[in-house]
């Protein structure tokens, strides 16, 4: 094995090793857990830089392990992949600084940080994987490990969620698993390639292509929470605020998405997919999804719910985008939100937890002037939520303007009607909060206010989503930055396209 070919073992196992030693420890090993989390958080960033320089100077990374006859297990870092593990590898940085404030009094510590730790480690597989069957082993492993942090309250809520979430999600790995089997049987192989599996194999097989491509979408669209197989998201918003953040900005929903983008892009290439005419019902199902995430969270007064379902409606952004990837424009609009969506999200669901553990806040009818009182908390909220609607110079306003650029290019005109219609959903249920917190009156004492001195709440609580809420207004000032998301996008997109 090569030097690449290690690099890529070492970022897998940044996370794995202290995941498996936190399991070991004891409770009261606080100090120790804590710093094994943040050297392998620290570790896997350094290494995730070092392969995203090698990618854009054009260094090669993979490693195949060959399994039974024409199956092989594949790790391969393209550059959508570095996409994807550099925003799971900055995120899980923030997210255990977070994680460690968040539940520094709880118990199960070392059950919780163990199973995060592995979660990281098959988010990060998922975002390596070179074809479906290791995309597959990965992707129901996020499953396993994921499933121990949503019940990790261990109330009747927390455990009845847990269940669905497995209902769920086991049901779509079994349809997705199906369908990859298909796949390989009729194709000889599912490995990513910028542009898909030949044209020749239309020929004959196109029903046969599209029945699996169907499967494949409605196998992965559970996790990417596409209507109506969303249903498993809000009952998991009962798990504490650092699984929330990590389930829709880095991991569950966004390894869904990230299914999506490779299937269209790099197992049937957007050419044989429009030929096979499967991009016109992906584009409608996305836009679907958009307009009734929008009208769910409307009618949400819990503030995880709230922002569960304007989850479920933002994540098709980047379906939408990667449906009318014959556009180029749309697609970068929507391989760029991959990243601005996790930055807005993890921002929104730091604040919410903030809110929660500080004054026990969970409803957004509670939130009168709580802006007063926490006015870090909620600068980074609103930041978030502005970014949401699409306001400049915010990242969300980049993303919904490509996806804008490539629809009109594209002729599409009602694509410019539902994100319209979705951002002015988004701001019907985000400002009425903003307004609220900063321009009301409390309505009574605060349901469970702790004391934090001279800090509106513990900092560890409050470092992450300033950082995040600085990146969404970064991202979008310097997006045509060399290294910025959207150049990133751009690159991805040249390798798609062969510019």
């Amino acid at each position: 094995m090569n030097a690449q070919g290690w690099l890529l073992l070492s970022i897998l196992f940044c996370s794995f090793v202290p995941g498996i030693i936190i399991f070991t420890l004891r409770e009261e090993s606080t100090y120790l857990r804590t710093s094994l989390n943040l050297l392998g958080a620290t570790l896997l960033i350094t290494l995730i830089l070092i392969m995203d320089v090698g990618i854009y100077l054009g260094q090669t990374y993979e490693i195949r392990l060959p399994v039974l006859e024409g199956l092989e297990l594949i790790l391969n870092a393209d550059p959508l992949a570095a996409l994807f593990t550099t925003l799971s590898g900055v995120l899980w940085f923030l997210t255990t600084i977070y994680a460690v404030g968040y539940l520094e009094d709880s118990p199960n510590r070392s059950h919780f940080f163990g199973y995060f730790s592995l979660c990281i480690t098959v988010t990060t597989g998922i975002a390596l994987a070179g074809n479906l069957v290791t995309f597959f082993l990965f992707y129901e492993m996020l499953t396993l490990t994921t499933y121990p942090l949503i019940i990790h309250r261990g109330t009747p809520a927390a455990l009845r969620a847990g269940r669905n979430y497995l209902i769920y999600t086991l049901s779509g790995g079994a349809v997705f698993l199906f369908a990859v089997a298909w796949l390989q049987t009729l194709a000889g192989s599912t490995e990513f390639t910028a542009g898909g599996f030949s044209p020749l194999l239309l020929e004959g097989h196109s029903t046969e292509l599209t029945v699996i491509f169907t499967l494949m979408i409605l196998g992965v669209g559970v996790k990417a929470a596409m209507f109506p197989l969303h249903g498993w998201l809000p009952q998991a918003m009962v798990a504490p605020a650092p699984v929330s953040a990590l389930l829709h900005a880095v991991a569950v929903v966004k390894a869904g998405a990230f299914g999506i983008i490779r299937i269209v892009l790099d197992v049937y290439g957007i050419e044989n997919t429009q030929s096979l005419g499967l991009l016109t019902p992906l584009t409608t199902a996305a836009a679907i999804t958009i307009i009734y995430g929008s009208i769910r969270a409307i009618q949400q007064d819990d503030l995880k719910r709230r922002l569960a379902f304007s989850t479920v409606s933002q994540i098709s952004y980047i379906i939408l985008g990667v449906s009318m990837a014959y556009q180029p424009l749309t697609a970068i609009g929507g391989l760029v939100h991959l990243v601005h969506q996790g930055l807005m999200k993890i921002t929104l669901f730091f604040c919410a937890g903030n809110l929660a553990e500080t004054l026990g806040i969970h409803n957004i009818s509670e939130m009168q002037g709580v802006g007063r009182r926490m006015p870090l908390t909620m600068a980074a909220f609103t930041v978030g939520a502005l970014g949401m609607i699409g306001i400049p110079p915010t990242a969300g306003f980049v993303s919904k303007w490509y996806l804008g650029m490539g629809g009109l290019e594209a002729g599409n005109w009602w694509i410019i009607a539902v994100l319209v219609i979705s951002s002015l959903m988004n701001a019907f249920y985000f400002l009425p909060i903003i307004l609220g917190a900063w321009f009301k009156e409390p309505t009574g004492p605060w349901p469970e206010a702790r004391d934090f001195g001279r800090l509106e709440t513990g900092w560890m609580l409050l470092l992450p989503p300033l950082i995040t809420a600085l990146a969404v207004i970064i991202v979008g000032l310097l997006a045509n930055a060399q290294m910025s998301p959207l150049a990133w996008a751009e690159f991805i997109a040249a390798r798609e396209y062969g510019r």
